[in-house]
């Protein structure tokens, strides 16, 4: 079982259609950093619907030692950074992470990313669930945009085309 580092948008995508608990079955190790956490938090105070982050036993929050200098005057925030940071201090590590920008960034200085979507379909193989159709039209009523391409390719890669 791989170990991961994962970003705001897996979290709250996957809170959101109620398979969090996927995460520490698929992996070993699973770290977030403060950054994350924070902005989930902020999040709660403004009356979303968000996970609780700091009661997940099965959840590690650390924070990268640096921040990569050149990176600082991306337009990424603050969870996007420290995550790809903490990734690259854990290079083994699959990358959780939605942002197109920071996955390009970070596949860019070799990571392994793997999405929201790639996580579902990461449990479909592992045999969490038969059908991931309707867990897809759940990200999207939660509001995970993707283009009918991508959707498309999802469900094809599923065997649900």
């Amino acid at each position: 079982m791989l170990d991961a580092v994962c970003d705001t948008s897996p979290l709250l995508y996957l809170y959101r259609i109620g398979v969090l608990d996927w995460l520490p079955r698929l992996f070993a190790r699973i770290l977030v950093p403060v950054a994350v956490v924070e902005e989930l938090e902020v999040g709660y105070r403004q009356g979303y619907d968000v996970p609780s982050l700091r009661q997940l036993a099965w959840l590690e929050i650390v924070d990268p030692h640096s921040l990569p200098s050149e990176w600082l005057t991306a337009d990424l925030g603050p969870g996007e950074l420290a995550t790809v940071a903490l990734a690259l201090e854990n290079p083994t590590y699959i990358l959780l992470l939605d942002d197109l920008l920071a996955r390009q960034m970070a596949q860019a200085a070799g990571l392994n990313v793997m999405g929201t979507l790639g996580i579902l379909l990461e449990a479909r193989s592992q045999g969490l669930t038969e059908c991931i159709r309707p867990l897809v039209g759940r990200l999207e009523e939660a509001g995970m945009w993707m283009s009918a391409e991508l959707r498309q390719r999802i469900l094809t890669l599923a065997g649900e085309s």
